[in-house]
């Protein structure tokens, strides 16, 4: 190693940074030969959100989470929805100073089920993440990671220990989609989730369906399948619209035909549950039995109108039991 660089090891770009640089996250610099992360401890959002909204359905519907975000992301999406708080480096950033012991305090206070970790990318302020969470679980409170997912094996591991549930974007079944658009890598996006089922956290995914790039009805049954093989065909999917943002507003909103076809698709393929976000009013927005069809749990936008499951997670129609978790 060249004098006073370090090697970043927590994600697959396993940044090389010089002394006083940062890495390709923007959050994680050399100081003196140390690799510390400048957010610890420094969020720049703190909101309660319903569970619906990170998105959710199936861990414990109509609770709350206390949200928490550091600035700082280390893909760089081109149609990044939150690009104001993911790409902004730390200098640039207002930020509170909430301390692990304060964070779970405050989530205590307000009656929260649990402390999601979202907004921007919770695994580049990955020590204040883990340290939050380990407090977190002696408190009763319960974790939810929102990520995009890639970071390498063993620290996914240490931190999956004391995560609860997680969504987590699988953004392409196409290497060059994430290559192109997120100046990032399929593969281990792909290691991550099956490594989080494996270690027993609750996994629902979001797939940000984006006109022209990755809405073909081929690309949304591919990505189905793939996750009906290797996560399980309970696995909740949330096709999400996309809206113009960030350095991607040359195409349009992601029509309501285009998304009713990809969950059409995603059933079809195998998926028992599949969720239909930031549309209001269709049929993707419910809990349905897998079967007999009963609807479960209705839903407007994030609030849930009726809820048929209880605490006990079965269809009162057939008793059959639907995966999540339900207290």
């Amino acid at each position: 190693m060249s004098a006073g660089i370090v090697q970043c090891q927590l994600c697959p770009k396993e940044c090389r940074i010089a002394p006083g640089e940062a890495g390709n996250c923007n959050v994680r610099v050399n100081l003196d030969g140390e690799l510390l992360a400048l957010t610890y401890a420094h969020p720049s959002a703190l909101h309660v959100d319903p569970i619906e909204k990170k998105p959710l359905a199936h861990f414990l519907p109509g609770s709350e989470a206390f949200s928490v975000a550091t600035c700082g992301c280390n893909l760089h999406c081109r149609n990044c929805q939150n690009w104001e708080l993911s790409q902004t480096p730390p200098e640039d950033a207002d930020a509170y100073y909430l301390p692990p012991d304060e964070l779970v305090a405050a989530a205590v206070r307000e009656g929260c089920a649990s402390i999601a970790y979202t907004y921007s990318e919770p695994l580049v302020y990955y020590e204040y993440t883990y340290d939050s969470a380990v407090l977190a679980h002696e408190a009763g409170v319960r974790n939810v990671l929102v990520t995009a997912g890639f970071v390498n094996p063993e620290p996914a591991r240490r931190l999956f220990a004391v995560t609860d549930a997680a969504n987590i974007d699988l953004k392409s079944m196409d290497p060059a989609f994430y290559r192109d658009v997120c100046d990032a890598d399929l593969r281990p996006v792909l290691d991550t989730l099956v490594l989080a089922r494996e270690l027993g956290v609750w996994v629902e995914i979001t797939n940000l369906v984006i006109p022209t790039l990755n809405d073909d009805p081929a690309q949304i049954r591919e990505l189905a399948g793939w996750i009906v093989r290797n996560m399980g065909p309970e696995t909740p999917l949330h096709l999400s619209r996309f809206s113009p943002r960030y350095r991607m507003r040359n195409l349009p909103p992601t029509p309501a035909a285009t998304l009713a076809t990809a969950r059409e698709v995603a059933l079809d393929e195998g998926l028992q549950q599949v969720f239909v976000g930031n549309l209001r009013g269709t049929e993707g927005e419910h809990t349905y039995c897998p079967v007999d069809g009963t609807p479960l749990i209705r839903r407007v936008g994030y609030r849930i109108v009726e809820n048929r499951l209880g605490t006990e997670g079965r269809c009162p129609e057939c008793g059959t039991s639907i995966a999540g978790v339900w207290r």
